[in-house]
């Protein structure tokens, strides 16, 4: 039987067969060790083969997930634990809409450039949704405008919105339409609260933001797809830190839209951009051609050969 993963709890996958049934699934534990360094093998937006469910030890129904298909693309970080595995986030994904906010948690730009870095390695288009627009005052309005404008000018579409007052969302349905669309950014930015507004039937459970550390609270504790018309919306838990993985140095540069722009011109085709002479990305960087900020990420990134840097807050 085939079908597509639709909710994956950690230990069981909710897989929605081709002809209509949801059977609920596990893995082998040598399905586990088959050269797959994660620490979830299978991911939701998984196209698997399962078996037909079956009595188990205790009675109940139980299916075995035996392969998986070939994956279009995926979004994938570094594991949190100390496996120095991946996790992958979810797989076959047409769109990546990332959850931002400028405050009511913070969203760093290191967080932001390092999901897009990651999207751009694995082929997947992203949208930077900024969302909490009713909350801010005039400074953070200003700020998040000019987020929105650098990020822009880089080439990635930005909308803002307030998901709590559904200001901005409506706009969104065109973009999402027969779409495999996958929600990600910061535990606390409202990704629960867009998706109840979009599917007023999936009545997520949201959460306050914590007054003592303005940070966001975990409401989604697994992933699942949630079905948007004649698309699918994937919902994740928040995340902390995006530790890259995967990643040669040498191909980084290629990540970053602009600096890959202005790479083509250094004097050595091996240049790091980080202190060769006749390097045009510091030359872009001195004429602000290149934001300091995005420059900052990528040498974040450069870094990430030190194991301990993926588990700070980025």
């Amino acid at each position: 039987m085939r079908g597509l993963v639709v909710r994956n709890t950690g230990s069981w996958y909710t897989v929605l067969t081709d002809d209509g049934q949801l059977i609920e699934s596990k893995i082998k534990g040598n399905f586990r060790l088959k050269s797959i360094r994660s620490t979830n093998p299978v991911a939701v937006g998984d196209r698997v083969v399962i078996t037909p469910p079956s009595s188990g030890g205790s009675g109940e129904r139980v299916s075995f997930i035996t392969e998986i298909e070939d994956r279009r693309n995926y979004i994938i970080r570094k594991s949190i634990n100390l496996s120095k595995q991946s996790h992958i986030i979810a797989a076959n994904v047409d769109l990546a809409l990332l959850v931002v906010t400028v405050n009511y948690p913070q969203t760093s730009t290191t967080f932001i450039d390092r999901f897009l870095a990651s999207a751009e390695a694995y082929r997947v288009p992203v949208v930077l949704v900024f969302n909490k627009t009713d909350l801010l005052d005039e400074d953070e309005s200003r700020y998040q405008q000019m987020l929105i404008t650098l990020y822009e000018t880089i080439g990635y579409e930005c909308r803002a919105i307030s998901a709590e007052k559904g200001d901005g969302v409506e706009d969104l349905r065109p973009l999402l339409e027969g779409k495999v669309t996958l929600l990600s950014g910061n535990s606390g930015v409202g990704k629960s609260t867009l998706i109840n507004r979009l599917v007023p039937g999936a009545c997520l459970r949201t959460a306050e933001i914590s007054d003592a550390h303005n940070t966001g609270q975990h409401t989604t504790t697994f992933s699942e797809m949630i079905a948007l018309g004649n698309g699918w919306l994937i919902d994740t838990p928040g995340i902390k830190g995006f530790g890259t993985f995967d990643m040669e140095r040498e191909e980084l540069t290629s990540y970053f839209k602009e600096i890959f722009h202005f790479s083509k011109d250094c004097r050595f085709s091996n240049c790091t951009h980080t202190h060769e002479p006749g390097c045009a990305v510091l030359q872009a960087l001195e004429d602000h051609y290149i934001a300091q900020s995005r420059y900052q990420s990528y040498l974040s990134m450069l870094d990430d050969k030190d194991d301990s840097k993926y588990r700070e807050a980025f």
